[in-house]
């Protein structure tokens, strides 16, 4: 049996990439809980590559209460202290500020449409953007989409989303769909489970 063809990003020996890529990248998201998951993680990568994130995904989920973000508006000085503290997670001020603040805004979010689900998809019209890159250098690092997205975003309190860090979250969440033509993800019929 011939090896699959991925996306050259995921690699070929790294477990951890490869299972993201093949089960979790650009599978489209219904779940509020993941989309704050993937908007605190792509934040949490600026200036670092994905990898190193997603060891430290684990960490995150332990320090960040599963990304409930109900439990993680109410973080106090003193909660803040001890994210600074664990080695478990990118241990940046400023970014774990942005979390507690994301998870605020994320709430006002919900209680205004909802769910963040019936939010978020409004901005690729309810369903994923079809793309059709030949190799990863033809993929935008950000899009008109993701520009609009990070724009309203920001009006709504959110930090760390400019429109790179938009695009990153519309793949990982399956908004657009940027799997490679011959990338044997590209054509799977896939859905996250709510």
């Amino acid at each position: 049996m011939a090896p699959k063809t991925r996306c050259s990003w995921a690699g070929a020996t790294d477990p951890l990439m490869i299972a993201y890529h093949d089960e979790e990248w650009g599978v489209p998201s219904h779940d509020d809980r993941h989309f704050f998951e993937m908007l605190t993680l792509e934040g949490a990568q600026a200036g670092l590559n994905w990898r190193t994130i997603l060891y430290k995904r684990d960490g995150y989920r332990r320090a960040f209460d599963n990304f409930d973000p109900r439990k993680v508006a109410r973080y106090d000085a003193r909660k803040v202290k001890s994210l600074l503290a664990d080695p478990g997670i990118v241990r940046n001020r400023l970014k774990v500020a942005s979390t507690i603040d994301n998870a605020r805004a994320f709430l006002a979010v919900q209680k205004e449409f909802g769910s963040f689900d019936a939010y978020i998809w409004t901005f690729v019209g309810g369903k994923p953007i079809q793309n059709s890159w030949k190799s990863l250098s033809q993929i935008p690092a950000k899009t008109r989409e993701s520009d609009a997205m990070s724009k309203d975003l920001k009006k709504r309190g959110f930090r760390f989303v400019g429109s790179t860090i938009c695009y990153a979250f519309m793949q990982a969440t399956g908004l657009v769909n940027d799997h490679a033509l011959d990338c044997f993800c590209r054509g799977k019929k896939r859905g996250r489970a709510l």
